[in-house]
């Protein structure tokens, strides 16, 4: 292998290497426990230096480290290894949710498959600041009843500190992904819910909160699941989001739209 010592590459530039190479090293160095949960990265510099490739590879093998979690960039900071639970990219659920469809039944499903055991374990383990959390975001979403909008990211917010709470860091990154698809979509209809059946979530969400801080698993269990099939039926009443027909194309050329988009 080409080194960044290599005379043909001068002025410390490294050879081009792979993404997979930076991959491999950040693995390994995490694997070893010479990266731990807070650490900051060396500079890119330093990377492609120790690696053997040139500093375009390390940036983008640091991209995609970050898209899976394993890494978070932070502006004029550097490169760290996350503290809590990776946040798994949302890209490869949200193009499987565009080649097929995603039902409202199918997502309320896997939230229910998720949720429901999160918030158990989230009665069991969580600590007194992520109970506090917790109940934040309901005092929030009863402060946001008037804005359906931010009503939804609180309520969003909610389910992912009961899952950070739930200590398991899988079951709190499969829901952060899930999140974010779920937001997505809910994103383009939220307006339409009245106000009603948002103060019923709210108090639903306060009961979730009680059992939490109550230290009552099966209760809370009982009441996510309750409250996730609530949250169903309301929103089954809402119709769903269409997208926009394409443009008809005149003379068989294609529109304007089509055009800029292929662009």
């Amino acid at each position: 292998m080409v080194t960044a010592h290599d005379d043909r590459y001068g002025n410390g530039r490294g050879s081009e290497g792979s993404t997979d190479q930076v991959v491999s090293y950040v693995r390994t160095r995490i694997e070893s426990g010479a990266l731990r949960p807070g650490d900051r990265l060396p500079a890119e510099r330093e990377l492609a230096v120790h690696i053997g490739v040139s500093r375009p590879t390390v940036r983008a093998g640091l991209k995609a480290l970050a898209a899976i979690g394993v890494v978070q960039a932070r502006r004029g900071s550097g490169t760290y290894i996350p503290d809590g639970p990776p946040a798994l990219g949302s890209e490869p659920l949200s193009f499987l949710a565009a080649l097929h469809g995603f039902s409202r039944e199918e997502m309320y499903e896997a939230r229910r498959i998720l949720e429901v055991g999160a918030a158990g374990l989230a009665a069991e383990r969580a600590t007194a600041a992520q109970v506090e959390a917790i109940g934040v975001e309901v005092r929030r979403m009863f402060s946001a009843l008037s804005d359906p909008h931010r009503f939804l990211v609180h309520d969003i917010n909610f389910h992912r500190a009961i899952a950070a709470a739930s200590g398991n860091p899988i079951v709190a990154s499969l829901v952060e992904m899930v999140s974010v698809l779920y937001y997505e979509r809910r994103r383009r209809v939220v307006a339409r819910a009245s106000f009603r059946d948002l103060e019923d979530a709210a108090r639903m969400h306060e009961r979730i909160f009680d059992a939490i801080s109550q230290r009552h698993a099966e209760n809370a269990r009982a009441l996510m699941s309750a409250h996730l099939i609530q949250a169903s039926q309301y929103q089954a009443q809402e119709p769903e989001p269409r997208p926009s027909p394409p443009s008809p194309a005149r003379n068989g050329r294609r529109s304007p739209a089509h055009e800029a988009r292929s662009r």
